[in-house]
């Protein structure tokens, strides 16, 4: 807690903006990063690393496929009332995931000439039924070199 010159305490509006759900929500978001971990170890990649966060931004897995870096971002939609979980992947959120590769790879001494892409694990709930469906995109987007 702070107090500005008037004697007010200052509140900063962040801690005050977090959604009711915010815990569970990220949670959730761990919960279905674990499970696009588990399909694609299914698949043949070897896991590297969770969360890797840099200014800017996060990449969600960090993998590999053979002598390929594989960065992915996986993306959860309840419905798709507002887009796909892959269409969320924006211009933006590239630029963003570009950038943390970049990063990765410089704190790692990856050569910049290893191999890589980005791919997006799209998810959401299998109907009808249980269940989730899983959308692997291999190579949703190009890098920048």
């Amino acid at each position: 807690m702070r107090i500005d010159r008037t004697g007010h305490q200052e509140i900063d509006i962040r801690d005050e903006c977090v959604d009711s759900h915010g815990a569970d929500h990220r949670a959730q978001g761990r919960g279905y990063e674990k499970y696009a971990a588990d399909y694609l170890q299914a698949r043949g990649l070897r896991l590297i690393t969770r969360n890797f966060q840099c200014r800017g931004g996060e990449i969600d897995l960090i993998m590999s496929d053979n002598q390929s870096l594989v960065f992915v971002e996986v993306r959860y939609r309840r419905s798709s009332r507002f887009g796909s979980p892959a269409e969320s992947v924006d211009f933006r959120k590239q630029r963003k995931l570009r950038h943390c590769a970049l990063n990765f790879m410089q704190q790692h001494g990856f050569a910049r000439k290893r191999s890589c892409r980005f791919d997006v694990v799209a998810i959401t709930p299998r109907t009808p039924g249980p269940g989730l469906d899983v959308n692997w995109i291999v190579d949703a987007f190009q890098s920048v070199r």
